[in-house]
């Protein structure tokens, strides 16, 4: 955890709520403004924000490579560092999803990811209170594991009404147009252990989704999960596309 991080949640005081934000490895190591702006938003809602310390990685990583138990013990010491945590903010859809599929009796029942606590917990208008702006034509992103595993938005195979949480996040936004995409739920082809097993597809995928973004005229793309917008990211700069990868809670906090 970066030091300016937990220095602020522990100045945080007379909040009217307590709770956990875990930041993920990848986003404490290569996107700490990431969790910043996630911080500054709890904050600015009225939360108490708890960010242990001891608090490292998921163990998702390990789990998905096929080292079971690696990656449990990591998942075991994440639920022990948030033992006393009511309600557990996750700063990532993958991670959250693998916390609630593997961490049953432990810390499955109290994590949430970012995007679905604001949406489900606190509501759109307090969020649309907040007052953010992005005058830009934004292009959504929700990771496999947020749009299927989560329910963070309708996946189009399923014959449902339609509901996208993220979209209705920053619909609140002030400023924000919206690119339609002619995919709007495809996967980015990251997947973590899967862009180095299978690097060629990965990039292949990964540059579909690019080619579909520029082409519906985003100017940024919009996302609840980082690990995603790396991937989309390092494509975009090898090919030369200027094309700034944000996460959700940067716009709500105004950094974007």
């Amino acid at each position: 955890m970066t030091a300016s991080t937990s220095e602020r949640a522990a100045r945080t005081v007379g909040a009217v709520g307590r709770v956990a934000l875990f930041v993920p490895c990848f986003v404490d190591q290569f996107y700490p403004r990431v969790a910043i702006a996630a911080l500054t938003v709890l904050e600015r809602l009225g939360f108490a924000v708890d960010v242990p310390e001891s608090a490292v990685c998921c163990g998702q990583p390990a789990a998905n490579a096929g080292f079971a138990r690696a990656g449990d013990a990591a998942l075991g010491a994440l639920a022990s560092a948030y033992a006393r945590a009511d309600r557990v903010v996750v700063l990532s859809g993958s991670c959250a999803a693998h916390v609630r599929a593997h961490a049953a009796g432990r810390v499955a029942g109290r994590a949430v990811e970012f995007a679905a606590f604001l949406h489900d917990d606190i509501g759109v208008d307090a969020v649309a209170a907040l007052g953010a702006r992005l005058p830009r034509r934004v292009g959504l992103h929700i990771g496999c594991h947020g749009l299927r595993g989560l329910g963070l938005a309708r996946p189009t195979e399923l014959q449902v009404p339609p509901f996208n949480k993220l979209r209705a996040l920053l619909e609140t936004v002030r400023g924000v147009e919206f690119a339609d995409l002619a995919r709007p739920d495809e996967c980015c082809g990251f997947g973590g252990t899967f862009a180095v097993a299978q690097p060629a597809l990965s990039a292949k995928i990964g540059r579909d989704r690019l080619r579909d973004y520029t082409a519906s005229g985003a100017d940024v793309v919009v996302s609840t999960d980082m690990s995603c917008m790396m991937h989309l990211g390092g494509l975009a700069h090898r090919a030369g596309v200027s094309l700034p990868m944000v996460h959700l809670a940067e716009v709500i906090a105004g950094d974007s």
